[in-house]
């Protein structure tokens, strides 16, 4: 069973996104405005989106778990208010209403629509589908995960996140910088969080492309963590790999097709000298010469930086549709268009850094335990010296 206990609600033109996590420890330092507000304006951004967008400026309420600035050990409960709401209120009301609903009848395809109204009956109004399954529902993961940052950065761990690729338009890895702060300086001044400045200029103009094509674009993120401690996850069960709990989480998000760590799917035509990373003493510290296994071995991390790609689907809402049937008449006709962006693979990257951030702080308690964050900080000190060979 996690440690962590979270839960998510709301829809996408709902009155609210609400959410709960429950098992942070006392004593972690916790504001809204400075620790979870800034990254969900990040999570807004990106050259893509839609005008969705302009009309929120998301902010996290922390309702519940902190007093004073410190969390109390209780569940922390979090509430992100929808702007649109006030234009939808009629189409998504929770009492009845005398005016029509204006029913969506027609899937998308690539969407959760048409399975989910098979499966959950709305055959005749698949808004009671999709406003949920809708990707604005990451917004409170990104606000939980948030908190899980400042966690793991409360016992040494640093993270970022970044775009390797949109559609065709790949980075140039060898403009990438050696340091994290550096990483972050370059990402902040690109529109697609791109380290690669011609990298970022054609990614825009594919953008703009796609925008007039009626299209939409697909991408590839990477998120690293650094000074993740030596044994978190597990080799002796299969639900308690690291590895396995990351993919799970990353592959939840809404567009996300394939998850891999460290080289990848390169490992398939690498021998086993190629892909597999050296041990050796550095300062007396055990490391590796290498990391291709991206920092996790038989379902442990093993001291070297986490290294996770997601991969992203184009966007299922197109302004050009594919063809689709009507549910309800069975006729063959164009797909459903919502409103919806051209790319939203910037957006990503931040998703996947604070969902990643929930399974490493969910493993770190699970490990070390600890009911208030210094007893988690002393146990993780203790572990962090066994790594060290004194001889």
């Amino acid at each position: 069973m996690p440690h962590l206990r979270i839960l998510t609600g709301g829809e996408s033109h709902g009155a609210s996104l609400i959410g709960i996590i429950d098992g942070i420890p006392a004593g972690l330092s916790l504001v809204a405005e400075q620790d979870i507000n800034p990254i969900l304006s990040e999570r807004q951004k990106g050259y893509g989106r839609s005008y969705r967008q302009k009309i929120e400026s998301d902010r996290a309420q922390i309702l519940s778990g902190v007093r004073f600035g410190m969390t109390t050990g209780a569940p922390i409960a979090l509430h992100i208010e929808n702007n649109d709401w006030k234009n939808w209120s009629d189409k998504m009301s929770v009492t009845s209403i005398d005016k029509d609903r204006e029913a969506v009848t027609i899937p998308r395809p690539g969407h959760a629509d048409l399975a989910g109204a098979i499966k959950y009956g709305h055959m005749d109004d698949l808004r009671n589908v999709f406003e949920r399954a809708s990707a604005r529902e990451t917004a409170m993961r990104v606000a939980i995960g948030a908190i899980c940052s400042k966690l793991l950065f409360e016992i040494g761990v640093v993270s970022v996140s970044f775009v390797k690729s949109i559609g065709t338009i790949e980075v140039n890895t060898s403009n990438t910088p050696s340091t994290v702060e550096e990483l972050k300086n370059k990402i902040s001044n690109s529109e697609v969080r791109m380290c690669d400045a011609d990298a970022t200029t054609r990614a825009i103009e594919l953008i703009e492309e796609a925008k007039r094509q009626g299209d939409t674009l697909g991408g590839i993120v990477q998120a690293e963590f650094y000074n993740v401690p030596v044994g978190i996850g597990s080799h002796v069960q299969w639900d308690r790999k690291l590895d396995a709990n990351i993919a799970q989480a990353v592959v939840s998000i809404q567009a996300v097709k394939a998850v891999e760590f460290g080289d990848g799917l390169n490992v398939a035509s690498q021998r086993g000298s190629e892909s597999h990373d050296e041990i050796r003493l550095d300062n007396k510290r055990i490391t590796r010469t290498t990391n291709h296994a991206g920092g996790i071995e038989g379902g442990m991390s093993n001291g070297m930086p986490i290294i996770v790609r997601a991969a992203m689907k184009p966007i299922s809402t197109l302004m050009q549709p594919l063809r689709s049937i009507d549910l309800v008449t069975s006729e063959q006709t164009n797909a459903h268009i919502e409103r919806s962006d051209v790319c939203a693979v910037p957006s990503l990257s931040i998703i996947v850094e604070r969902v990643v951030a929930t399974v490493l702080a969910d493993n770190v308690l699970d490990t070390f335990g600890g009911d208030t964050m210094t007893e988690l900080q002393e146990r993780v000190t203790k572990r962090r010296s066994q790594e060290m060979i004194s001889k």
